[in-house]
């Protein structure tokens, strides 16, 4: 492939509205959603600017595909907010430079999260959520944005290190994520500068950092002292009529795969991608299933069908792993969710060269912006993209559409934890359903805001154990 030059591209338009010295930076404060799928309207590759520096936004899903897929390694994993991320979480699987690192640690994790080891690690999952889900307090207004990041958390710690961590660990982990996660936000926001100076918001997320790394210690040094044997580990049965190996495997978590490899990871590196699991898992799973249950308050239809479908699955039983692959109503439903609300907006990547992306010249060391976002709300791929419709998902429907549901990512940066999060997804919703016959919004609709994620500003609902509405 040649280089191209300035000559052979067409000049790059730059979206409107950008002031001296902080470019588009305004807008992206302000309403950033809004802005970030205007810039479709401007072209397919449009130059904004963040400060003083110039990023590339993509707007067409065929050049994006490009960048993830068909010329990755033009495209290096990096640009603003995999910068700051790199500094607090280390070179975990989601932040390490694209090379022999990242394929190394990326085959060595993929046996976590093939399906059939997921499967084994279902059942303790459920018994955590539904723990959790059923002693809410009937009728009392609850922060879902919250309970559905505390149940994720919960569930996946669960999934991660085994059903017999201690308990002090988890009611740590428990405190301390959201507050590591709000100062992750923070300085993936703030010019890099700022995020350097000593200010006591900068030292309080530090120390919370460095707290976190010596929980991760001793929840390694926990499972590392409990491993084990090889075929507990790949979650083959090798003895299923033992009821003691049957308790055994009930214990270990999906970790233990990179405690037991023939070629272990560093003590850095397992810090470093167990941090990463932790960070990526919650604030993406637990946004999804906050605005599913406000999409389910909104359209009793769309609530009535998921009922039904759980009804004829379970029998009135509580659910099973078993039953997830036979809920392809709600797996809908929840990807109607990820689809309209993100959960990722915008994402980052460096060109490593001079590159001719579409026509557009990008020049070597610029940001390369792409947005699961703007690509959901694209009305070229799903008509009337505000409407929240399931059926998008259909067999008949969905092709049109798989081109443009970037969520995941794509090639081979994809996300590795995908058929984790629909696991953590279906059982999480299917409980509260299945535990609440009732849920009804409490406050205002929330509004979008877009962090890392696209959470809901405020929400808060109220959850019924009689299905019928209440004469007051």
């Amino acid at each position: 492939m040649h280089t191209p030059t300035i000559a052979s591209s067409a000049p790059t338009p730059t979206a409107p509205g950008s002031f001296p010295l902080i470019g588009h930076a305004h807008r992206l404060a302000r309403d950033p959603l809004p802005f970030i799928t205007s810039l479709r309207e401007h072209g397919s590759v449009v130059r904004i600017r963040i400060g003083p520096t110039p990023a590339y936004v993509v707007t067409d899903p065929a050049l994006t595909r490009r960048v993830l897929v068909t010329d990755a390694a033009h495209f290096a994993k990096g640009g603003k907010i995999i910068d700051a991320l790199r500094v607090f979480f280390g070179d975990g699987l989601a932040t390490v430079a694209d090379g022999d690192t990242h394929l190394r640690n990326r085959r060595l994790m993929q046996p976590m999260f093939n399906k059939a080891h997921i499967a084994t690690r279902g059942p303790a999952m459920i018994d955590q959520v539904r723990a959790m889900v059923t002693a809410w307090p009937e009728g009392r207004p609850r922060d879902v944005y919250a309970d559905m990041n505390d149940i994720t958390l919960a569930a996946f710690l669960i999934a991660l290190f085994g059903t017999d961590l201690p308990g002090h660990l988890q009611s740590e982990f428990t405190a301390l994520m959201p507050e590591i996660m709000k100062g992750t936000i923070r300085q993936t926001v703030l010019p890099s500068w700022v995020a350097r100076l000593p200010l006591p918001a900068n030292r309080a997320h530090t120390e919370r950092v460095e707290r976190l790394r010596v929980l991760i210690d001793q929840a390694i040094s926990h499972r590392a002292a409990a491993a084990p044997t090889p075929d507990h580990a790949s979650g083959v049965d090798r003895s299923a009529g033992c009821p003691h190996a049957v308790a055994e495997r009930k214990r270990t978590g999906l970790f233990d795969t990179l405690l037991t490899a023939e070629h272990p990871l560093t003590h850095q590196q397992l810090q470093d991608e167990a941090i990463t699991l932790l960070t990526g898992a919650i604030e993406t799973t637990g946004t999804t299933l906050a605005w599913t249950l406000y999409e389910i308050t909104r359209n009793p239809a769309i609530e009535k069908q998921l009922r039904a479908e759980l009804a004829s699955v379970c029998a009135g039983r509580p659910l099973t792993d078993e039953d997830l692959d036979r809920l392809p109503y709600a797996r809908r439903v929840l990807q109607e969710s990820i689809r309209k609300y993100g959960p990722a907006w915008m994402v980052t990547r460096t060109a490593t060269r001079d590159f001719d992306l579409g026509g557009h010249l990008i020049p070597q060391g610029a940001d390369v912006v792409w947005s699961p976002y703007l690509h959901q709300h694209d009305p070229a791929y799903f008509p009337d993209p505000e409407v929240f419709d399931p059926e998008r998902w259909t067999a008949e429907r969905a092709p049109l559409a798989r081109g443009s549901f970037l969520a995941f990512g794509d090639g081979r940066r994809k996300c590795i934890g995908e058929n984790f999060a629909w696991s953590e997804l279906q059982i999480i919703l299917a409980t509260v359903l299945q535990s609440w016959p009732r849920l009804e919004l409490a406050s205002r609709p929330p509004k979008p805001q877009a962090v890392v994620t696209v959470k809901p500003d405020a929400m808060t609902l109220t959850f019924h154990r009689r299905a019928e509405a209440r004469v007051h």
